[in-house]
């Protein structure tokens, strides 16, 4: 289809619109809004395409479909377009089909069925938290194709945890913003570069509803900024004002709402409408703006519409300023301070970082801040200065920039990171919050990402699951006894189930290599020669992401030579599908698609190696699911955990990747192979050279023999016993039910609890505790050791122990305020101590007003040991961790 150009002036960019739209720019034109007009017999098709259930259904999804096959492919799969472009005699024809309506009547019962059944969360705690409200802000979502605003792993996890908790009952409800030209549509050029389209996305054409006012009319609600005019400046602030309008669109996720604002209305200034136009898009000040509206006003919307959180959980430190706006609330409103107000915030957030390097993370500039928030400390009677040290790793570096990720730690309780080694990093990466805490005790624990297994599995290993494990798969995807009936699956039916879901790949691959084709103006003779690209027989290799330089897009064609022979081994051949986008700004990136897309075009291997553009939700599924083997070749550490490959093995697809992310905790051996074991480089050269040869020893020694070891009726009975091995071992650990759960039990439950005893009787046990925290901070520097005194010879036996006693002064704190520690483990040549020990010493005594306490040392461990004495503060019987508030006795 042609595509038009129309520029507009915004970061140098090219939107486009299609030429089948007819666009003619005129001045005020009179609105109206028309939606899809069904017969009464058809209703409830409206019902269901405004629930995004159908998503995860797939008699549903089915349903669609079967009114027009090509219609759904063209539109997207987007309910509401398919329905308004569906002409009135086939609406008539509908209608009249006994068949079909028969069909819309089972899935419109199934839908409330699913809406009214008792759920997992409501059957486990409901008694106990019966008015727990869990509020979930996301930057992006990737719900469904048919609402493109999301970018990749981020969104698409947020989407399957949103599906998830409907499925499980949590009462959450999300946050995030609808873009305007959500994120850019990829087209390549004849030389493979990556080049960026922008198309205005209709949202009344979406299973979206706008919200309304109490009046009927569209929801208008508004931040005030009150921004500084001169940052720098020292003489008296001036500011002026400032008001940026957004509206509301509802999207239904089974049981749940999901809320994305929008500020591309016409109360708003040009600029200010454009802060929605994009999803990362334009630069800084576009940005903070992203994120003011995001976090604030998803917290002045939450109000609006009488929904009080209890749990309030931000996806990435995008939406940290959440935090802000509840500090206003609770001074402005409660009467806190703006201490007691940071220490309520903090006992009820949770903040999930996917970040493992510092470079990932949004840092604004002083004098934006303070230009932007300035006015707001202001009005609540907080400094600047104090706002600004929340944001920074040290609070004293007043010239450092001011990072999301740091705010939402600081101010956050419960902090995770994606997988068990991605906490690590993260430990690591922000241990300069906690200067002298040993980095295993860091307050950063893990919940490892999953995937919601309803949406990526296909119809036939679905069918597959029903007829040989049951329903069990669908409502307990966690439960490890029901995915080892797995092994009751005959291998043929699994082997020929997945070799419809291949067939129906390299269709799906050479349709729309053709579309592409037919788009970019290619002769007829090349079009037609995208009917034999790739072989629906041959072992297919998968790797599809975003384009980075970290992940390695490139290794596999590393040696050329090597790769050659092992694609055109006309005994076992192989062949490759890559997809993936760049970030607009990332050259790097693009540098590598274009690489990719030119070896793929070399004579020699033409038709084995497929580039398809535009990589989103609906190529991933034709990918995750009709693959043999799919690829991840990160550089370790940097991938925070990854998602394709768990889609993939949801599918019996075999994963091939470095031990990073997820993989550590998923590989065992028998369910994939791992390219090395672990190891990490600093000479990137070196390790592109060694893991390459790994890469291509696995494919030749181990997949590809395997695959083409064929039994009776052709079955590759060692391959299709390493798929179930797979399914069984990842499908119940690495979904989103599971991942909902933990969220739930490690965090949810506890935000939730804190929320109401920390708010009751006028918040006084929070006034209580922050009281306390500022006495600990008063004594804190005056805490010493006196004397320490212990029996230490010159040599013990596993068992013997050491008593250890120390005399210590803690000014004005009682012995309930702090915890004495001894602190031991195996020390190196430098003084360090490894694989510690922790024990509390008790008070056996005072004197002079000092505190003696005691404790003993059990002797477990053969070699080089020593032990330090230090103090951490204490309330109610539990050990609190604070930045700056370890005090090592020496």
């Amino acid at each position: 289809m042609e595509i038009k150009e129309r520029k507009m002036n915004m970061n140098n960019k090219v939107f486009k619109h299609r030429e089948d739209e007819d666009v003619y720019q005129v001045e005020n034109p009179r609105i109206y809004i028309v939606v899809p007009k069904l017969p009464q017999k058809l209703q409830r098709l409206l019902e269901i395409a405004y629930n995004l259930w159908w998503v995860w259904n797939s008699e549903a999804f089915e349903l669609f479909r079967r009114i027009d096959r090509d219609l759904w492919e063209e539109v997207s799969h987007n309910p509401i377009q398919l329905l308004g472009k569906i002409s009135k005699e086939k609406l008539q024809e509908l209608e009249n089909d006994e068949s079909f309506l028969a069909h819309l009547e089972e899935v419109y019962s199934s839908l409330q069925k699913y809406l009214s059944k008792q759920t997992w969360f409501f059957k486990e705690f409901d008694k106990q938290h019966h008015n727990c409200k869990i509020a979930y802000f996301s930057m992006e979502y990737g719900i469904t194709e048919a609402i493109p605003m999301y970018c990749g792993g981020l969104g698409v996890l947020a989407g399957d945890l949103f599906k998830s908790s409907s499925d499980m009952g949590l009462p959450m409800v999300g946050i995030g913003l609808t873009y305007r030209y959500g994120y850019f549509k990829q087209h390549l050029t004849d030389d493979g570069w990556q080049q960026e389209d922008y198309e205005e996305l209709h949202f009344f054409r979406m299973p979206l509803n706008r919200m309304k006012d109490q009046a009927g009319n569209p929801l208008r609600l508004s931040i005030t900024l009150k921004k500084l005019e001169n940052p720098t400046s020292t003489s008296k602030p001036s500011y002026t004002e400032e008001k940026i309008y957004f509206e509301v669109w509802e999207a239904k996720i089974g049981r749940n709402n999901l809320y994305l604002l929008s500020t591309d209305i016409p109360e708003n200034t040009p600029e200010n409408r454009a802060i929605t136009y994009q999803l990362y898009g334009g630069g800084l000040e576009t940005r903070i703006k992203q994120e003011i509206v995001l976090g604030i006003g998803g917290v002045k919307f939450l109000r609006e519409i009488n929904i009080n959180p209890t749990v309030w959980h931000m996806n990435e430190g995008h939406s940290a300023f959440i935090i802000l706006e509840r500090l206003r609330e609770l001074i402005k409103e409660k009467g806190l301070s703006f201490k007691e107000a940071k220490e309520f915030i903090r006992a009820t957030s949770i903040f999930t970082t996917h970040t493992p390097v510092p470079a990932g993370i949004d840092v604004f500039p002083v004098d934006m801040m303070k230009k932007y928030f300035s006015g707001y400390c202001e009005e609540i009677g907080i400094d600047i200065e104090e706002f600004l040290s929340l944001g920074r790793e040290n609070p004293e570096d007043k010239g450092s920039g001011f990072s999301m990720a740091v705010f939402a730690i600081k101010n956050s309780e419960f902090v995770n990171g994606v997988s068990k080694l991605h906490s690590v990093i993260s430990r690591n990466m922000w241990r300069n919050i906690y200067p002298k805490l040993p980095l295993f005790e860091i307050p950063i624990t893990y919940i490892t990402n999953g995937v919601h297994i309803n949406t990526w599995v296909s119809n036939e290993f679905a069918t597959l699951f029903d007829r040989y494990i049951g329903p069990q798969w669908r409502e307990e995807p966690d439960n490890q006894a029901v995915w080892e009936k797995i092994k009751d699956i005959p291998d043929a039916e699994l082997w020929r189930s997945h070799e419809r879901r291949r067939e129906r790949l390299i269709a799906f691959v050479r349709n729309r290599l053709k579309k592409h084709l037919q788009h970019s103006g290619a002769p007829k003779s090349e079009i037609d020669q995208a009917e034999e690209v790739l072989d629906p027989e041959v072992l297919t290799i998968g790797f599809a992401r975003r384009f980075a330089e970290y992940k390695r897009g490139t290794l596999l064609f590393r040696d050329l030579t090597r790769l050659k022979r092992i694609l055109l081994n006309k005994e076992m051949p192989v062949q490759i599908i890559i997809s993936g986008k760049a970030h607009p700004n990332d050259n790097i990136g693009k540098e590598l698609i274009k690489q990719v897309v030119q070896i793929s075009r070399d004579p020699e291997i033409k038709g084995k190696i497929v580039f398809i553009e535009d990589y989103d939700m609906n190529v991933a599924h034709y990918l995750v699911q009709g693959c043999d083997v799919w690829l991840n070749l990160p550089r370790r550490p940097f991938e925070a955990s990854g998602t394709s490959g768990m889609k993939a093995a949801v599918n019996g697809v075999l994963n091939v990747s470095v031990l990073d992310g997820w993989w550590c905790e998923a590989y065992d051996g028998n369910n994939g192979w791992s390219v090395g074991g672990g190891e990490e480089y600093t000479d990137y050269a070196l390790q592109d050279d060694i893991e390459s040869r790994i890469l291509y020893d696995i494919l030749e020694k181990e997949v590809i023999p395997l695959f083409y070891n064929r039994g009776a009726g052709g079955i590759p009975k060692g391959w299709v016993k390493k798929m179930k091995d797979s399914m069984m071992s990842i499908c119940p650990k690495f979904n989103s039910n599971r991942l909902i759960e933990e969220y739930t039990r490690k965090f949810y439950l506890y935000a939730d609890s804190n929320y109401w005893r920390y708010s009751e009787n006028n918040f006084s046990l929070v006034k209580t505790f922050t009281a306390w925290l500022d006495k600990i901070h008063s004594c804190w520097n005056k805490i010493k050791l006196i004397t320490i005194e212990d029996n230490i010879r010159e040599s013990y036996s596993l068992g013997d122990k050491i008593e250890v006693i120390s005399k210590v002064f803690i000014d004005k704190l009682s012995e309930e305020d702090i915890a004495v520690q001894i602190y031991w483990g195996y020390v190196d040549s430098k003084g360090r101590i490894s694989q510690p020990k922790i024990k509390d010493m008790v008070v056996i005594n005072k004197e002079d007003g000092n505190f003696v306490y005691k404790g003993e040392i059990e002797i477990d461990r053969v070699g080089h040991c020593g032990y330090v004495l230090r103090v951490l503060p204490k309330f109610n019987g539990s050990v609190i961790y604070r930045p700056n508030l370890i005090k090592w006795l020496t």
